[in-house]
């Protein structure tokens, strides 16, 4: 465990087993914090947490910085209910969760001092779990005690009316208590800590964000009903002077709309979750059901309400939960907003751990020199990533598939790339899973070339193609002798193929892959991407439109597989079986 401070007395505390925090999804820093202080652990697991701030190389956990923390809860007063005027204690799963993890990984700046890893920080948790408390404490500690001077503290809201519901209760905690008199002063529409020069406002309009911003903390208000990125953006674009500025989004869940600033958000968080990409200085944490759990089963409730059952009560949602059961409109409701399921949320094709168990070693391709190969072939726009697949069947008569990739991206978007993966592209093409061609367009010169060395190197029988943006490129290589294959993008000829590699990847286990892909993380990035279109009859095929970014890679499997099963014959068997699952 890497402290640090820690006393003698402090390192001898006991922890949990391993196992008991591995289900709770606590890091040993953080439960040896927790245990320190006499603080208790929760019982209930968020339903998402990403790793702690621990993974950046220079990160060490601080209990110090959390106790600064934890005072400056204490120092406020509940403003509301039966807890009105007694101090503001944080919960246990408020600072196994959210205090801890944020505040308490600190490493050395540039300029000597210690700064926070963590610079944006996702919370989603259903509705009276005191989301509104937990941020007026975070946007008044970056306002007057985290040491920052002249700190510009905002929130974000998307209306004049929910400015003044996000910045009443924050402007009652900081009047509310004894000990903060004389520190801040609050007005109309700013807190002010007149030592430090700093302040707390809420802001509406992107120029509101733009106008002389210089933010040291912003707090973004249920997400959710941001119908444009811009003014999100705006305020995490604000924060490049500051050494440690911190973002915090606090949320429920919304309806499951795709596209939306809210469904980019949570969908890195889950990535991050699931280890698709690493960025130590974001961490996000999700309280709420899966989706397929029942939210009207009050056995369920603690483990979507991290504050239940003293807020939520029980009684709040028990009543709640009657109207759901007679109104299908209240049950939408009651699964957002009490269990945080998403009520449009989309499923899975295939999941990640299916796909991970197929990954064996990585797939040397000298190693499969002269084997029958069948190919895939992807063009994207020709700016963005153009995809190969080669799917070889393997050669002891076995059920399955070596399958390799290859994939282009002009070198002028690699910049763009690395945005929309937490800087992963760079990595790819270091350790050579994504090549780079010239310039800002795709060198179809330089995929061509690929493609023959390829076909010398393989017994290739066929590689499928889509035609759209195609012809140049596929009219060269049939020059070359390519045996390439015109591959419909209906339903048609993809549904066989969509169900026939959904077989494989679910029949694939450790040390026994069906669909043998040697860990490709560009691949792995696109299944996790992947969104699919189901028509009447049930039959799929990949949704490009809807789909979370690029699946080009998926994109070329189905043509390779639409190859392989055509040999075999057995497109039109896979077609009317119409045996598919969505995880």
């Amino acid at each position: 465990m890497t402290t640090a401070t820690r006393s003698r007395r402090e390192e001898e505390v006991e922890l949990p087993p391993a196992a008991e925090l591995r289900r709770l999804k606590i890091s040993r820093e953080v439960a040896w914090y927790m245990a320190s202080r006499g603080i208790e652990f929760p019982k209930h697991p968020p339903l998402i947490k990403t790793p702690e701030p621990s993974e950046d190389p220079d990160a060490v956990f601080s209990p110090a910085a959390v106790d600064k923390v934890m005072r400056a809860f204490r120092a406020l007063r509940h403003t509301q209910g039966r807890w009105a005027g007694k101090p503001l204690e944080p919960a246990p799963w408020q600072v196994a969760y959210i205090i801890a993890p944020i505040f308490g990984w600190v490493k050395l700046s540039e300029h000597g001092g210690m700064v926070r890893v963590a610079r944006n920080a996702y919370i989603e948790m259903p509705r009276k779990n005191g989301k509104s408390t937990t941020a007026g404490g975070i946007a008044l500690y970056l306002t007057g005690a985290d040491g920052e001077q002249g700190a510009q503290v905002v929130a974000a809201a998307t209306t004049k009316d929910q400015a003044g519901f996000v910045f009443a209760p924050i402007k009652k905690l900081a009047e509310s208590s004894r000990k903060l008199k004389g520190r801040f002063k609050a007005l109309t529409g700013k807190v002010i800590h007149p030592r430090s020069g700093s302040y707390f406002a809420v802001i509406s309009s992107l120029a509101d964000a733009q106008h002389g911003a210089n933010l040291h903390g912003a707090i973004i208000d249920e997400l959710h009903v941001h119908k444009t990125p811009d003014l999100v953006e705006a305020l995490e674009s604000g924060t490049g002077s500051r050494e440690q500025p911190l973002v915090v989004t606090i949320t429920t869940a919304d309806d499951g709309k795709p596209n939306t600033i809210y469904a980019r958000k949570r969908r890195y968080v889950e990535r991050l979750a699931k280890k698709v990409f690493e960025d130590p200085t974001t961490y996000g944490v999700v309280f709420g059901l899966p989706q397929r759990s029942d939210p009207l089963n009050p056995a369920n409730w603690p483990k979507a309400n991290p504050g239940y059952p003293e807020s939520p009560t029980h009684a709040y949602l028990v009543s709640a939960a009657n109207k759901a059961r007679n109104s299908p409109v209240e049950l939408a409701s009651f699964k957002r907003l009490h269990a945080g399921q998403r009520t449009k949320g989309g499923s899975s094709f295939v999941t990640l751990v299916q796909w991970d168990r197929n990954a064996g070693a990585r797939i040397r391709r000298e190693a499969l020199k002269g084997r029958t190969a069948f190919g895939g072939l992807d063009l994207g726009s020709v700016s963005d990533l153009t995809a190969l697949c080669w799917l070889l069947p393997y050669p002891d008569g076995r059920d399955g598939y070596d399958a390799l990739w290859r994939f282009w991206t002009p070198e002028d978007n690699l910049e763009r790339l690395d945005e929309r993966t937490a800087g992963s592209a760079s990595l790819w093409v270091q350790e050579g899973w994504l090549e780079l061609t010239p310039g800002n367009v795709t060198d179809y010169e330089w995929v061509r070339e690929r493609i023959n060395e390829d076909c010398e190197h393989y017994d290739v029988e066929s590689v499928g193609f889509d035609t759209w943006n195609s012809a140049a490129l596929t009219n060269a290589l049939l020059d070359d002798g390519v045996p390439l294959i015109e591959t419909r993008q209906g339903y048609k000829t993809m549904s066989p193929a969509m169900k026939e590699a959904q077989r494989l990847v679910i029949k694939g286990r450790r040390g026994a892959p069906v669909l043998h892909h040697g860990g490709n993380p560009v691949m792995r990035w696109m299944v996790d991407n992947l969104s699919v279109a189901i028509d009447t009859a049930g039959n799929v095929k990949p949704d490009k439109k809807n789909s979370a970014d690029k699946i080009d890679g998926w994109s070329a499997l189905m043509n390779a597989i639409s190859e392989a099963n055509s040999e075999a014959n057995l497109a039109t068997s896979n077609y009317e079986d119409g045996g598919m699952t969505v995880a």
